[in-house]
C-alpha cells in the first residue's frame, strides 16, 4: 500500500478534480485586472447578476491576496441583485469602494 501511496497522489495532482484551480500570480493578477474589458448588458439588475458572476469567476483565478476582496464584491453585486431594482445602496457603495482600494493597495 505504502507504494501505491505515491502512484495515487501523483495522478490525482494530474486531474484537475485533485490539485485545484492553479491561481495567478499576483503580478499577474493585478496585470489581469487592470486590462480585465469585462461589460455587462440588460437593466440594472441584469448587470449587477452579471457583475457579481464575473466576480465570481474572476476570484477563482487570481491569487489570494486580491480574490478575498472580488469574493465580497460579488456577494455584494449578488445583493444588488436581489433588489427590484438593481440599485446600489450608499453602504454597499462604500464597502465596494473599500473592497476596491484592498485591491489597489496589493496592486500598486
Amino acid at each position: 500500500m505504502k507504494k501505491l501511496l505515491p502512484a495515487v497522489v501523483i495522478a490525482c495532482l494530474l486531474l484537475s478534480g485533485c490539485g485545484g484551480t492553479p491561481r495567478m500570480s499576483v503580478g499577474e493578477s493585478c496585470t489581469f485586472l487592470n486590462s480585465d474589458t469585462f461589460k455587462p448588458t440588460g437593466n440594472q439588475q441584469q448587470q449587477a447578476e452579471q457583475i457579481a458572476k464575473h466576480y465570481e469567476e474572476v476570484a477563482d483565478k487570481v491569487a489570494e491576496e486580491v480574490a478575498d476582496p472580488i469574493r465580497k464584491m460579488a456577494d455584494i453585486m449578488k445583493q444588488v441583485a436581489g433588489t427590484s431594482l438593481g440599485n446600489k445602496s450608499a453602504e454597499q457603495v462604500a464597502e465596494l469602494t473599500r473592497q476596491n482600494n484592498r485591491i489597489g493597495d496589493v496592486c500598486k
